[in-house]
């Protein structure tokens, strides 16, 4: 007998995780009829029921469940209402899908903007790796390469969490009144309202990734 693939979910009382994966079929780009149609057939076969049923429960005829699941109609207003509330969803994820402008950005191996900071003048090179537009706005990922040994260390205190992953050397690097030796492969993530920055430089050169993630509407400078 095969054992069933399918994992079993504990139910620890925490919210359920967001789906980041998509199925094969799913649309990517504008067509609203086809978001439309993939949603409503997915949701649908989630909920264990059958056209017929969910035609049923939603109050339209087969003939027309079938055709908006198969992108051959476009659904009135007040159809899509039904449809959600026969799902049990928010309208809006019957659109999941459909959206366009969804901004990306690329940056090529040392081509990121340099950003002149505090440790600037001691060897500190910081270069910005990207920065989305609006809400997403609020992840600065940059890529800190430290070069000349120095007694002169910048501190850092900014709303949000910050994550540190090590990339090359070894350092000394405080948090609070807490230290931490950091090297390659390692990662510390911190609450950036607590004092941080580098206390020693073990061994030069020291590169690693800092990736800040503010609070939601938080003007970043």
């Amino acid at each position: 007998m095969s054992a069933d693939p399918t994992p079993t979910v504990r139910d620890t009382g925490d919210p359920a995780p967001v789906q980041r994966e998509v199925v094969g079929d799913a649309p990517t780009g504008g067509d609203l009829e086809a978001a439309i149609a993939h949603q409503v057939r997915l949701l649908r076969r989630n909920a264990g029921m059958s056209v017929a049923d969910m035609a049923a429960k939603v109050g339209i005829s087969k003939a027309m469940l079938s055709k908006i699941e198969n992108a051959q109609t476009s659904c009135s207003l007040s159809t899509l209402a039904r449809l959600a509330a026969g799902l049990d969803v928010p309208v809006t994820s019957l659109f999941r899908g459909a959206d366009v402008d969804r901004e990306a950005i690329f940056t090529e191996a040392g081509k990121g903007a340099v950003i002149v900071g505090r440790g600037t003048r001691v060897g500190h090179h910081y270069e910005l790796l990207g920065g989305l537009r609006g809400q997403h706005k609020r992840l600065e990922p940059v890529l800190v390469t430290l070069t000349d040994d120095s007694e002169v260390f910048p501190r850092f205190q900014h709303p949000g969490t910050e994550m540190l992953y090590m990339l090359e050397g070894v350092m000394v690097y405080g948090h609070g009144k807490a230290e931490y030796t950091l090297r390659p492969g390692d990662c510390l993530l911190l609450d950036g309202e607590g004092i941080h920055g580098p206390h020693d430089l073990v061994r030069l050169p020291i590169r690693f990734l800092a990736v800040t993630a503010y609070p939601d509407n938080h003007e970043t400078e």
